[in-house]
């Protein structure tokens, strides 16, 4: 049977994760449909937290198997966030499965891994101008992610001027694309934050019970 999948991501721009939730689950051999609401437009708009976003999803109806909630660590550490996240469940959902997506410290940092998605984004494929991007096992040490991201595409891209400022305010769009590049089995695998959500994703997979949750 398909499991129902909800989906509630810190940003819309986050939702480019959906993809990644439906490979790893065709990789496991398990049917799944992903909603992921985008509450920005509803008439009853939710709050930032994990249980606003929840409680406007539930009164919206639908049935649900599982939730993957996705809340960046930011400066605080990641069994903070999994409180929280666990939390909001049991206080709006109580019954509902779910995974917390907690990147460390920001989603970036998965994003700043694959050097030629970044110059393919960066419109500069063939660049060779040094990156000196982290590696797998540094970052999510890496202080700021999001700016080091968009420093990172300017600098692969080569452009200066005005080309550089144009570029500059695309970074959403070619941060969600960068999203979407992502290798769920390349350097990515090796960051702790991933391993432990791709892990607990696949669990949960395997164990939840088609139509047990409302």
């Amino acid at each position: 049977m398909t499991v129902r999948v909800l989906f509630l991501s810190e940003g819309t721009s986050d939702q480019g994760l959906v993809s990644h939730v439906e490979g790893i689950a065709a990789d496991l051999g398990v049917p799944v449909t992903v909603s992921a609401p985008d509450l920005r437009w509803l008439r009853l708009p939710a709050g930032h937290s994990v249980t606003d976003k929840l409680r406007t999803t539930r009164d919206l109806g639908g049935a649900y198997d599982l939730a993957v909630i996705q809340r960046d660590a930011d400066r605080g550490a990641p069994e903070v966030r999994r409180t929280e996240i666990a939390d909001a469940v049991g206080d709006v959902w109580p019954g509902l499965a779910h995974v917390p997506v907690v990147p460390v410290r920001m989603l970036e940092a998965w994003l700043l891994l694959d050097e030629q998605a970044i110059r393919e984004v960066a419109g500069n494929p063939r660049g060779r101008l040094p990156l000196d991007l982290p590696t797998a096992a540094s970052a999510e040490r890496v202080a700021d992610p999001k700016q080091r991201l968009k420093d990172t595409i300017a600098t692969a891209s080569g452009c200066k001027g005005r080309r550089l400022a144009e570029l500059n305010q695309r970074f959403p769009k070619n941060r969600h694309r960068l999203l979407d590049l992502l290798d769920r089995h390349g350097p990515v695998s090796e960051v702790t934050s991933w391993r432990t959500f791709v892990a607990e994703l696949s669990t949960a997979l395997r164990t939840v019970v088609p139509g047990g949750s409302m």
